[in-house]
């Protein structure tokens, strides 16, 4: 009777962490959150410096004295930007680290490919460096978009060209992933909403670096605007491929091409170029004490200012502490949902669009600001956010 009642007041004594424990990736005091990004292949311009500024977050909450009473564990793995090495690094991440939650997960085809068995494991996965629609849809209570789709900033920026610019011969050049071939879909649509058919199509891979010939098939199609399907290191070469024959037709990317590396390309190659985003570079020139702090802090502990996708990242992170914190001390996957559902107009320190999710809505905003490149820098070419 005594050595039952001793084992009731242990377990009793117990409860808490040994729930705790039985939680993946969650114990009395640690939360365990994975990524896999490139760090160092041909996107690596967007894992690093995105992957950086999740790590800040998380280390400046640590610091703090975590969350809930626990502090966060924070493990980056090198995709490469490569299917493969994606598989492999999240096995890692969730059978061997045994992560709570994976973030910032880079690159569409990638997460296609990991994201079933991640799902069925129960490991959410959040705010993924793509902007891809199968990154919230079909709706899963463990999938999350921060912002706008690639193929929602691709039908807003077409819509506003066609209705406001007149453009008629709309032509896409995009990369035969499923990244491109969500952009090439929102082209399609868009112009089937205008009563429009596409002009000329190309396709090419991520590691292609030789555009002249598709370029040259593009101009004798009478394209009066280039959709382009692409990152930074394809978007530049097309850029500049189309800057040598002296073509001049407008041409119009989209979040993944929107990076500083893409502005500030030599010799004025890039000027003019638009792209869609679904939030503005804002720390460049900022006047905001908060996000000239960011910068401050990023540039200290990282010894360069921070980009686009470093920004991404930091308001990625921003959102994703708020979940946990909603969630309370009593962190299950249910809970952690439930905090990032009960989000609502949540406001950026970069004065991005606000971002709401609910039971039925996992992305954050569908919104998209039309920027272009003026001076070696992004400016907006439209006060206001476009939709269609």
């Amino acid at each position: 009777m005594i050595k039952s009642m001793l084992a009731a007041v242990a377990l009793a004594t117990a409860g808490p962490a040994m729930a705790a424990e039985s939680i993946r990736g969650v114990t009395d005091t640690e939360i365990v959150i994975g990524t896999y990004t490139d760090l160092s292949g041909v996107t690596a311009m967007w894992g690093v410096n995105n992957s950086n500024s999740w790590r800040m977050v998380f280390d400046q909450v640590n610091a703090a004295g975590g969350i809930n009473g626990r502090k966060i564990k924070y493990i980056i793995e090198d995709n490469q930007y490569q299917v493969p090495r994606s598989v492999q690094a999240a096995n890692k991440l969730i059978n061997r680290d045994g992560v709570f939650i994976m973030v910032a997960n880079g690159g569409t085809p990638m997460n296609n490919a990991v994201m079933p068995d991640q799902l069925a494991k129960g490991v959410a996965n959040v705010f993924p460096l793509t902007s891809a629609r199968s990154m919230y849809e079909p709706l899963h209570h463990l999938k999350f978009g921060l912002g706008s789709s690639y193929y929602d900033q691709v039908r807003s920026g077409l819509k506003f060209f066609v209705e406001k610019r007149g453009k008629k011969q709309v032509c896409a050049m995009a990369q035969d992933t499923d990244f491109g071939r969500d952009i090439t879909d929102g082209v399609k649509d868009q112009l089937k909403a205008e009563n429009m058919t596409l002009a000329g199509e190309t396709l090419h891979k991520p590691t292609d670096t030789d555009f002249s010939a598709s370029v040259a098939r593009m101009r004798d199609a009478n394209c009066d605007l280039l959709v382009l399907g692409t990152i930074v290191r394809d978007a530049v070469q097309i850029i500049s491929a189309v800057h040598k024959t002296g073509w001049k037709v407008d041409m119009m990317g989209q979040a993944a091409s929107y990076d500083d590396v893409v502005a500030q390309v030599p010799g004025g190659t890039t000027e003019g170029f638009y792209s869609m985003t679904p939030m503005l570079f804002a720390t460049e020139g900022a006047e905001s004490p908060d996000v000239k702090a960011f910068a401050d802090a990023y540039h200290k502990e990282y010894g360069k200012d921070p980009n686009f996708a470093a920004q991404i990242g930091f308001t990625g992170a921003q959102v994703v502490v708020q979940a946990l914190k909603n969630a309370g001390r009593e962190l299950t996957p249910d809970n952690f949902v439930s905090g990032m559902e009960s989000i609502k107009d949540y406001h950026d320190i970069f004065g991005s669009p606000a971002i709401t999710f609910s039971p039925t809505k996992h992305q954050g905003s569908n919104q998209s600001f039309l920027c272009v490149v003026r001076d070696g820098h992004w400016q907006s070419a439209e006060a206001q956010p476009l939709g269609y």
